[in-house]
């Protein structure tokens, strides 16, 4: 089977951590698809803008391709919405380690302009390979019966986020350079990107959630998050 993306992911997230759980319905992040060179646009997508949503087939090119010898090791997995500490099977989950480093993730189609598609609610790492780009149809992706066991209801958010006074002038700095990032950060950081089973325990570790170039520092106290730095 030989695959070779049809175009590539600009997004916010140039690291793992922080990235939102799901897409359009956790993350509220703009990014952009830049095709490859040997696929037209304007021909490719005649016709996506009548849609409101799309979904957007990928690798999870960060981390290491699965060979034959180790498939075993991927099938079963800790969701973070089990608390991180219960196994299940991997197909039964949207864990992105998995026998086959294949993901989907549905996004709010904004336009096409200079050969590139904007959408919003992204959830992928820059530079993401996107093997395929396909509308979401409402009468066959949205079933009203349907269920979903631990994850029938979205996540709640967790922590009220803080900002220290003295980054003020960071953040409108900030601000200016990448409009929405400090809306982003916050709403990112108030569903609490840490690991599920740090939720529970006394946490004293500062965690860093870098968007584009900016990294947000933060601690955990109880049901808050203080960002007490920005690098």
């Amino acid at each position: 089977m030989y695959l070779e993306p049809i175009a590539f992911a600009k997004t916010p997230f140039s690291q793992k951590f922080g990235i939102p759980r799901q897409g359009a319905g956790l993350s509220k992040a703009r990014g952009e698809i830049h095709f490859a060179k040997d696929i037209d646009p304007i021909l490719a997508c005649d016709g996506l803008m009548q849609f409101s949503h799309c979904w957007l087939l990928f690798e999870f090119h960060a981390h290491r391709p699965v060979n034959s010898e180790n498939r075993s090791k991927h099938l079963q997995v800790r969701p973070p919405r089990l608390g991180g500490n219960k196994k299940i099977g991997v197909f039964a989950s949207r864990s992105s380690f998995r026998p086959n480093r294949i993901g989907m993730s549905l996004v709010k189609v904004l336009k096409l302009e200079n050969n590139i598609l904007y959408v919003q609610g992204i959830d992928l790492l820059t530079h993401t390979p996107i093997i395929d780009i396909k509308p979401y149809i409402v009468y066959s992706d949205s079933l009203p019966d349907a269920t979903s066991d631990y994850a029938q209801v979205p996540p709640e958010i967790r922590l009220q986020v803080k900002f220290d006074e003295h980054l003020n002038h960071i953040l409108n700095e900030i601000e200016t350079r990448h409009p929405g990032i400090v809306e982003l950060a916050e709403d990112i950081i108030s569903y609490d990107p840490r690991p599920a089973y740090k939720a529970a325990k006394q946490d004293d570790k500062v965690y860093h959630l870098r968007l584009y170039e900016v990294e947000f520092h933060f601690i955990v106290r109880e049901s808050s998050a203080y960002v007490n730095n920005i690098t």
